[in-house]
């Protein structure tokens, strides 16, 4: 047995996995993974786990704080919370 397997057994979790072959189970997660292999990933080489590390957290950075997402209404996610954080205060 694997050890998630193990884990999620004695905790009673059902782990319901994605159909093999049918990546469009997880639309958003495979959409994730193909910008970020594209944008990122596919751009250079890179010359050490390090250096990927560091040019992936600044991929992240700009993706959740300064680039605009059309499920967001063409603002970054950071400007998203903000608005909506602003808004529960507002409400208490």
């Amino acid at each position: 047995m694997q050890p998630l397997d193990a884990w999620s057994k004695r905790r009673k979790i059902l782990v319901d996995y994605i159909t093999p072959g049918r990546p469009s189970e997880n639309g958003l997660i495979e959409s994730f993974n193909g910008r970020f292999r594209d944008e990122c990933l596919n751009e250079d080489w890179f010359t050490s786990l390090e250096e990927a590390r560091r040019r992936a957290r600044a991929w992240r950075r700009d993706y959740n704080l300064r680039r605009p997402h059309s499920s967001l209404g063409n603002i970054p996610p950071s400007e998203c919370a903000a608005k909506m954080l602003g808004l529960a205060h507002s409400k208490s």
